[in-house]
């Protein structure tokens, strides 16, 4: 399912000449090798940085340490400032940020396992969303992979 919306968002970057770059956390990658997975994705595939810890978070992307330190990793703030650096730092059109809870532990009450965030960078501006997604760690690696796909492509339609 991933593969169908990795390849219409492959179609959509290429029809437009958009590049992306991702900001990955809890995905740790997942989403870069689905859209490098589809033949042809180094016309729009700029790179990936998959930035686990907060410190990667900093000194790759730019989130402000007092970001983290005020909201937390897991964040929209903190998403936004991952989408934003990836886009800027990488001169692409598009960006994608993820950073959640992936499980099976680290969750609270305020932020529950399964609690994602997103950011999505277009041409410079940045909007973000929180997701709930439930299941094993693998699970809400899948469907957090699959919204991003989905969202980004209506965003850019």
């Amino acid at each position: 399912m991933s593969y169908l919306k990795a390849k219409h968002l492959s179609e959509l970057m290429l029809s437009k000449q958009f590049t992306i770059a991702l900001a990955e956390s809890c995905t740790g990658g997942s989403l870069s090798s689905s859209l490098t997975s589809i033949a042809g994705a180094s016309s729009y595939f700029n790179c990936g940085f998959i930035t686990y810890s907060n410190e990667s978070k900093v000194k790759m992307l730019g989130v402000d340490p007092k970001t983290i330190e005020i909201f937390g990793a897991v964040s929209e703030k903190v998403a936004l400032e991952m989408a934003f650096g990836a886009g800027e730092k990488s001169n692409s059109n598009l960006s994608i940020a993820i950073t959640g809870i992936a499980g099976p532990s680290g969750g609270t009450a305020e932020k529950p396992v399964g609690m994602v965030c997103f950011g999505f960078f277009i041409n410079g501006s940045v909007e973000t969303t929180t997701q709930f997604f439930s299941g094993a760690r693998s699970e809400i690696v899948s469907q957090s992979i699959a919204f991003a796909l989905e969202e980004l492509s209506s965003k850019i339609e």
